[in-house]
């Protein structure tokens, strides 16, 4: 195409006009990302175009390694002739059924990267499915499996029978195993009869699970059961990682529960709404609370009708959320090393050891495997940091995100990055000579975990591939049963609108916004007021 003289002049003009803005010249500074931190507060109802922006940070050369290393504990470590992916590795006591769905996940992953073959994937998936579908069930205390369609949290590795007797039926685990089971039968969709075969496997699986007979104080649905001692006397109510847990439940073609399960969940999140470091948001302490849905689920854009009275969606919170727990490690209130603005990281992961010793002159409470976090409700911090709190959050928060893997990396992955990416954890604050449950001390750099678990390798090598291309939200999209299901909680707009229509954007309720008001307020007072603790505040037994 020519380029006409008038074209040319204002073409030059503009470059002119943009050098004396900014200075044109070999020593101009780098420029960071045009990507503006959260804020506290809603968004608009409606927001207005946004501006054109650079688009997200392009990942270093360091992700695509970890992606393939991350890959290959699931593809490795994988029991072949069962498709039981453990808990943990190399330790490698027992099978996680939550492990199990994050590998069905990853198997997909490698086919589109060039790691395995279609025929591959598809070989190991059968044979995933096929064991679920033929493991002895009942209500017997050995020799099974599961019971009602769900499934035993921690399974031997060879038998795949219940592993101990301290081992519950887990509604949560289950849960976490059909979102893998789901995204394989909307990922193999060939006119192939293995594929056909996935796909009603995967149907088969998902309709024996009984949600409602785990309903044992309507409309929530328990944590579990015991064959020794029945029901477990809690419930699953928001907000935490049970998000996935509500959907599929709601959306079970055979064994559903109500609509009104989402609407008790949602009941107790004004007890985790506030202001937290500097962050309005829905506050969970723990990373991997603003991670497993999200694995799964595109939530940027869709709101139920508690996110549509805050104005923003899930995505954002958990944006809020990474912001958060970053803020927190640059004020580092309990003086923990190494903490700051690119190593932070709270999430349940490996620690040293159940014991309290004393650090910088105060009794402190340190645990080995534990939820950690920081938040307004349910935190806990021993000095213990998970990369995967930290790589797994990077859809929400890139230009936070990738520094601080790069910096894990640089700093500390001569001893914390290994055969299969990053192990689960470490501890720069813990060198204390006592026995320890698991992993090492490194002299002068603390200690450091042996293992990496599966539930949070999972999370890293599926974020990584929504960040590069929305490949396992994509996927999702196409299942009926999770569109389902989120339409049966109230989401709306974005992704979930029909074609050919504008989105449905329902008002804020104006009472609801007249109480929040009053929390908000409360919550700032008493964020302002508060002061940096002393100690960790005492946590529920383990």
């Amino acid at each position: 195409m020519r380029v006409r003289p008038l074209q040319l002049f204002f073409v030059s003009m503009l470059a002119f006009g943009a050098c004396a803005l900014t200075g044109c010249g070999q020593d101009e500074p780098e420029r960071k990302p045009d990507i503006a931190a959260p804020k506290p507060g809603p968004i608009a109802q409606t927001p207005a175009p946004a501006p054109v922006r650079p688009g997200p940070p392009e990942l270093p050369p360091l992700f695509r390694d970890i992606e393939r290393k991350t890959f290959q504990f699931f593809w490795d470590t994988t029991n072949e002739l069962n498709g039981l992916t453990p808990d943990r590795f190399p330790s490698r006591p027992f099978a996680s059924i939550a492990s199990v769905g994050f590998a069905l996940t990853a198997y997909p992953i490698g086919i589109e990267n060039g790691w395995i073959s279609r025929r591959q994937a598809v070989d190991r998936t059968l044979v995933t499915l096929k064991f679920f579908r033929d493991a002895p069930q009942g209500p017997q205390r050995t020799g099974k499996t599961g019971h009602h369609g769900f499934y035993y949290h921690f399974l031997d590795m060879q038998s795949g029978h219940r592993y101990e007797p301290w081992v519950e039926l887990s509604s949560i685990d289950t849960a976490l195993l059909m979102s893998g089971v789901l995204f394989a039968q909307s990922y193999y969709d060939r006119d192939d009869p293995r594929e056909k075969e996935i796909r009603d496997l995967a149907e088969e699986l998902y309709r024996r699970v009984d949600w409602a007979w785990l309903q044992q104080r309507k409309p929530l649905i328990s944590m579990g059961w015991y064959p020794e001692s029945g029901f477990i006397q809690h419930d699953w109510s928001g907000y935490n990682e049970a998000m996935m847990l509500y959907i599929l439940a709601m959306a079970s073609p055979t064994h559903p529960v109500g609509p009104d399960a989402w609407s008790v969940w949602t009941r107790t999140y004004d007890l985790s709404w506030g202001v937290f470091e500097g962050q309005e948001y829905l506050s969970g302490a723990p990373q991997f609370w603003h991670h497993y849905a999200h694995v799964w689920i595109d939530f940027r854009g869709i709101r139920d009708d508690y996110m549509r009275n805050r104005g923003i969606d899930y995505f954002e919170n958990s944006r809020r959320a990474t912001y958060a727990q970053r803020a927190y490690a640059i004020e580092n209130p309990m003086k923990w090393k190494e903490y700051g603005e690119n190593v932070w990281g709270l999430t349940a992961s490996d620690g040293p050891q159940r014991t309290t010793q004393y650090y910088q002159g105060q009794q402190r409470e340190f645990r080995h495997y534990s939820a950690r976090g920081a938040g307004l409700r349910d935190d806990f911090d021993d000095g213990t940091l998970a990369p995967t709190a930290v790589v797994a959050s990077l859809p929400f928060a890139p230009e936070i995100v990738i520094p601080a893997t790069q910096a894990l990396h640089e700093r500390y992955g001569e001893y914390l990055y290994s055969s299969y990416g990053f192990l689960d954890s470490f501890n720069p604050s813990f060198d204390y000579d006592i026995p320890l449950k698991t992993g090492r001390l490194v002299q002068d750099k603390g200690w450091v975990a042996s293992d990496y678990i599966g539930i949070d390798q999972g999370p890293i090598l599926a974020m990584i591939a929504n960040y590069r291309n929305e490949f396992v939200w994509k996927v999702m999209k196409r299942n009926p049963h999770v569109r389902r299901g989120l339409e049966l909680a109230g989401f709306q707009g974005g992704w979930l609108t029909p074609q050919g229509e504008a989105p449905q954007v329902s008002p804020p309720d104006p009472k609801a916004a007249a109480a929040r008001a009053v929390g908000v307020a409360e919550s700032r007072a008493a964020n302002a007021q508060s002061q940096p603790p002393e100690a960790p505040r005492p946590a529920p037994p383990q």
